[in-house]
């Protein structure tokens, strides 16, 4: 079949016009590639640029004077979920972590409302005392810390403005101050000092009791609950025209009169400790200024022991089985005596004297919230407290330790917290997800004392009189045959020996 020159010319048309439709394809192709890739590296370019001045509004590093810079951050999620209760608030939100304020439907959360009302309140009191300071004043120096204070987080929180993050300081500061301190009552002008607490009973006895410690659970022992102490230290400063010593010096005063106050119900563990002396250099925030009083007396490193690592805790049945006893020791500043719960301490005799640890309803959350700041600042605060938490949930694991330990002669645990077998599981779950390293010698202050206790254990011989004691000697009568029978015993070996002699005597003669 052959083909006219129209029909190729046709063809030749079809042809160039669609290699022209095909070009103008690729042109468009590229045009939007390009578009595209501009379009990215400008997304890029912007995110760059919120990077580079997230860090520079972290600053130089540069800590206050006698500031500590103690990081808060979120409690991970394997740890959380073991008690997610003990990690949450419940009357009070603090920090970036809980920025936007969620609407809850607790109806005694407290609101922004609430903390305007505190703010104002401190301004009244600010400016009986100095008529001439501002609100402007506060936020000017709030803001000269925000890059200290934005550097205490785990999280960058480039979301959150400048603003926005001194506004919140200013707020979370004037609150816990006002609440705990009492900051913006008339006393506050009165010679330029800082206010006693409030008394209780003058704010309505039991249900402000109540206020008070809801307060106390969520703005002390909560790891996420934080703003940092300094920001507390300025708006007293410039609240009551007191020095940064005075400030710092009132409100641990404030904290710890506070606590003692509220003993029973607050967490027996803080309350019934020595108190050491001032310190040097101000707490991170008000859960560091907890830890810092809960320190041992005596932070003992294990000892060389052959290259032998520093295993798991032995239970108490296991160690009571080894000949070892539990005692309690007073806390006290008697000499001898234990400055905190953490002062374990292992006699010559193989006893060994725990503190009590009475535990109340908020004692779990104190521990576990104390373990996550030493999670987060290991090299700043240590791991004593991790450390006495492995030692107790290990020692205590089961309905039996408890049952011995909690006993009227071993003193070492008091509850009233429903069961034995209740408080073993939640000593048993205490640890769950937490990092610790027994063998690191500067963590764990108790490994010369497990690997004493794991001699012990492993003596046969001990093991065999513990054995021998318990199931006979503890019987006093039973104890008495025994004796009697031995001394008879030894008697009639003395009685055939001495008439072997005499007749290996007579038989010479003959």
């Amino acid at each position: 079949m052959s083909i006219t020159d129209s029909e190729t010319q046709c063809c030749l048309n079809f042809g160039q016009q669609s290699t022209g439709r095909q070009m103008d394809q690729e042109d468009q192709s590229g045009d939007s590639y390009v578009v595209e890739m501009a379009s990215l590296a400008k997304e890029l370019t912007g995110k760059l640029a919120t990077l580079k001045s997230s860090k520079a509004l972290l600053g130089d590093g540069r800590l206050p004077c006698g500031s500590t810079r103690i990081i808060v951050a979120k409690v991970p999620d394997p740890v959380r979920e073991v008690d997610k209760a003990e990690y949450e608030h419940d009357y009070v939100s603090v920090g970036p972590y809980n920025w936007p304020r969620p609407q809850s439907n607790k109806l005694h959360l407290a609101r922004e409302q609430d903390k305007l009302r505190k703010l104002d309140g401190v301004l009244t009191a600010a400016i009986a005392v100095n008529p001439g300071i501002t609100l402007e004043d506060y936020l000017g120096e709030l803001a000269r810390l925000e890059p200290f204070a934005r550097s205490c987080y785990a999280r960058d929180f480039v979301d959150l403005t400048s603003r926005e993050f001194v506004r919140m300081l200013l707020l979370d500061g004037c609150y816990i101050l006002s609440c705990f301190t009492g900051i913006a009552a008339p006393a506050a002008t009165e010679n330029g000092g800082v206010p006693a607490p409030a008394d209780c009973t003058a704010r309505g006895g039991g249900g402000a009791m109540l206020e008070d410690l809801s307060l106390v659970r969520d703005v002390f022992y909560l790891a996420e609950n934080q703003i940092p102490f300094v920001v507390l230290e300025k708006i007293a400063e410039l609240t009551t025209s007191s020095d940064g010593n005075t400030a710092v010096e009132g409100i641990v005063q404030y904290a710890l009169e506070l606590l003692k106050r509220y003993a029973v119900a607050a967490a027996p563990a803080m309350t019934t400790m020595v108190a050491p002396d001032v310190p040097k250099e101000a707490p991170g925030n008000l859960l560091h200024l907890l830890h810092m009083h809960l320190k041992p007396a005596v932070l003992q490193p294990a000892a060389a022991n052959g290259g032998a690592s520093v295993g798991r805790w032995r239970t108490a049945t296991e160690y009571v089985s080894a000949g070892v006893k539990f005692k309690s020791r007073a806390i006290g500043t008697k000499k001898g005596n234990a400055r905190c719960i953490l002062d374990v301490k292992l006699s010559g005799s193989g006893t060994l004297e725990v503190p009590c640890l009475d535990i109340d309803g908020q004692t779990w959350r104190l521990l576990r919230n104390l373990m996550q700041l030493e999670q987060q600042n290991r090299g700043t605060v240590g791991t004593h407290v991790t450390a006495y938490c492995v030692f107790m949930s290990q020692v205590a694991c089961t309905e039996k330790d408890v049952e011995l330990l909690s006993n009227a002669k071993a003193g070492v645990i008091g509850h009233g917290q429903g069961t034995d077998a209740e408080v073993a599981a939640c000593f048993a779950d205490l640890c769950k997800g937490i990092m610790f390293d027994p063998d690191d010698s500067d963590g764990n202050y108790l490994g010369a004392i497990w690997q004493e206790l794991e001699k012990r254990v492993r003596s046969n011989a001990r093991r065999w009189m513990a054995w021998l004691w318990r199931k006979h000697f503890r019987n006093p009568w039973l104890a008495l045959g025994l004796l009697a029978a031995a001394v008879g015993l030894v008697c009639a070996v003395v009685q055939v020996v001495y008439s072997v002699l005499t007749y290996r005597q007579g038989f010479d003669l003959h």
